[in-house]
């Protein structure tokens, strides 16, 4: 799982946050520093393993974090708007960052979000919620070519797509407000 906040182990390096959950699991030291070195290097932090997270930028901790939940080797990789508290042009290319490994590994991947651009470019299926109480009002399929490069967010297919997902979420607010 991998929060909105950063929730990386404040006494550790970066290099000890990916492993601890390794560690706990009682992999080999070789092992750990292995699949370590090797999600450090696939999210951009080659060069970081020694730092602390008070040393690094959000998208750095963010990039730790997604590094630690991946080398887990989760079935299931849980995303609750991690992207949130960072600045547009990090927030680009932790899209990207995070695209990229989905790509290549084909997780299942569930991805909470506001950004209307985001939930498009990131996913298959986009599911809006309804007001109180919580459920699916739509799930909506998102059948965009991978790989995705940024610049699909100006073609026809998405902008068609954000304005069925913007009308959807506009009808929605609308209605809880009448309530």
């Amino acid at each position: 799982m991998v929060f909105q906040s950063y929730t990386l182990f404040p006494w550790l390096t970066v290099a000890q946050n990916i492993r601890f959950g390794l560690r706990e699991r009682g992999m080999s030291e070789a092992d750990q520093k292995d699949r370590s070195n090797y999600f450090m290097a696939k999210v951009g932090l080659r060069g970081f393993e020694n730092h602390f997270p008070k040393q690094l930028s959000g998208g750095m901790q963010q990039r730790t974090a997604i590094a630690r939940a991946l080398a887990n080797d989760p079935k299931i990789l849980l995303l609750d708007e991690p992207f949130g508290a960072l600045d547009n042009q990090t927030r680009v290319l932790m899209q990207e960052l995070l695209l990229g490994i989905w790509e290549s590994a084909r997780k299942t991947v569930l991805f909470v979000t506001h950004d209307i651009d985001e939930a498009i470019f990131m996913a298959n299926r986009v599911a809006v919620f309804s007001a109180r109480p919580g459920r699916i009002k739509s799930d909506i399929a998102v059948n965009l070519p991978h790989p995705r490069h940024y610049t699909i967010k100006t073609s026809p297919e998405f902008m068609e797509l954000k304005a069925r997902l913007t009308e959807e979420i506009r009808a929605e607010s609308m209605a809880s407000a009448e309530h």
